[in-house]
């Protein structure tokens, strides 16, 4: 194990303080219930809030409130988080279920360990290190960040509260499958419309999705 953290350090090129702190980061609550990453993943997801809010502020200093959070919410979410968990290949480290089998790491878990790095980062080196880390890590996507895409449930949301003065209602209708795959069906309507229904590995993955599939219907 020692020398798969070891490995880890050399490819996130920071040399970690505490090693068993960067252990908690890759361990799933499937092999230990105890000590996991998601107290880690926790604070890994608003240090990395913060941190892409202030480079926004020095970028855009001219944007108003509204468009600095359509390019957050593009820049902070589990997609991202997941692209930059494979960039670090964290599915190779990640210790999950029985030892002895052998899992295909889902999106959402490569995702969580990534916002969970960060976490253990701040922890273990400061901001200062995260800061680069993190910047490091998003230079690419923020590049991108001129170039805003509204997410499908911004969008419902905003046509919601235009035609009828209330925000989308989503359901969650069921929760299935292991701690590793979790399976989240879930479903949207506004007022008076029928209910779309989505699938997908997390609740806000099946949100986006469900949300998507209502746009569609119209014309959207």
């Amino acid at each position: 194990m020692k020398q798969d953290l070891l490995k880890l350090e050399e490819i996130i090129k920071i040399k970690f303080k505490n090693l068993n702190l960067l252990e908690t980061t890759i361990t799933h609550k499937s092999y230990n219930k105890y000590n996991n990453y998601e107290k880690l993943e926790f604070l890994g997801d608003r240090v990395l809030g913060l941190i892409i809010s202030k480079k926004l502020l020095d970028l855009y200093p001219n944007d108003n409130e509204g468009a600095l959070d359509k390019k957050l919410a593009s820049l902070v979410n589990k997609n991202k988080c997941f692209e930059v968990g494979k960039i670090l290949t964290l599915q190779k480290f990640i210790l999950i279920g029985n030892s002895k089998k052998k899992f295909n790491v889902e999106n959402k878990i490569i995702s969580d360990c990534c916002e969970a790095l960060i976490g253990a980062i701040y922890l273990d080196k400061g901001f200062d290190i995260v800061e680069k880390f993190i910047l490091y890590m998003w230079k690419d996507f923020i590049k991108l960040s001129k170039i805003t895409q509204v997410d499908a449930k911004t969008k419902l949301q905003e046509y919601s509260l235009k035609k009828f003065k209330v925000l989308p209602k989503y359901k969650l209708f069921s929760n299935t499958g292991p701690h590793h795959k979790p399976t989240f069906k879930i479903g949207v309507s506004l007022q008076n419309s029928k209910t779309f229904y989505a699938i997908g590995s997390s609740k806000k993955d099946a949100e986006q999705k469900a949300a998507k599939l209502f746009l569609k219907q119209i014309d959207i």
